[in-house]
Order: C-alpha cells, then sequence, then structure tokens
C-alpha cells in the first residue's frame, strides 16, 4: 500500500508542482461534487482543517480552485474547481490510467475481475460491508 501511495503522489507531483496526492484528492473531490465547503473536505477526508486550509491555499494560489459566495447562504464560501484546476485533474487522471493499463496489460481477465473487486472492497465504507 505504501508504494502504491508513492507511486500515485510521484505522479501527480509530476503533473503540476503544486499537485500532491492530497490536492489531487481534493481536485477530484470537488470536481465530483460540483463543489463543496472546505469544512466538507475536512469531514470527508478525516484531516484536520489546518492541512485542508493549506491545501486549499496552494491550490487556489495556483489558480486550479476559487471560492464561490453560496446562493442560498452569502456567509459561506464554495470551492469550484477553475478551467485550469479541470484540465490539470484531467490530465493527471489521464496518466494516472495510462499507467495502469501499462502495469495490469498482462494480467489474466480473472485476476483483473478479482483486483478490481478487492480494491471495492477495501474502499467501500467499513458500515456497507458489515467489517469493522
Amino acid at each position: 500500500m505504501t508504494i502504491f501511495a508513492r507511486r500515485a503522489r510521484a505522479s501527480a507531483g509530476r503533473m503540476h508542482p503544486e499537485l500532491s496526492l492530497v490536492s489531487y484528492t481534493l481536485l477530484g473531490h470537488l470536481e465530483e461534487q460540483g463543489g463543496c465547503r472546505a469544512t466538507d473536505l475536512a469531514a470527508h477526508y478525516a484531516l484536520d482543517k489546518s492541512t485542508v486550509s493549506r491545501q486549499v491555499a496552494a491550490l487556489e494560489r495556483a489558480g486550479l480552485i476559487e471560492r464561490r459566495l453560496d446562493p442560498e447562504d452569502h456567509r459561506v464560501q464554495v470551492l469550484h474547481l477553475t478551467e485550469a484546476g479541470r484540465e490539470i485533474l484531467a490530465q493527471v487522471t489521464r496518466s494516472r490510467r495510462a499507467a495502469f493499463r501499462v502495469r495490469l496489460a498482462g494480467w489474466p481477465e480473472v485476476d483483473l475481475v478479482r483486483f478490481a473487486a478487492y480494491l471495492e472492497r477495501y474502499n467501500a465504507d467499513p458500515g456497507e460491508t458489515g467489517a469493522d
């Protein structure tokens, strides 16, 4: 798992100097959710608010995200990807998928299916699987 995480961090970093694995993950979440508050990011990933704040500041400086007022509550700022953020996220995603295809190219279909099932199981919410 450590090697897997290191490869993911290195891949993200090669695509953009400001893009750590955490940053890549946060960008992906913002894309999936269509934007959210920094406190929502911290809660979702069980990260300290100061950690998220530093990551958000770096992503803003890099021009990858922007803050917008929540149309329903103007006291709240919602984080959204910029066009540059979408482009960087898409580039990193394509690069990661290509790397996965290369690494898995020689695997038999049965192993790919089993591996995918194990990854889904590993990434599932423990409440969904009945595990502790």
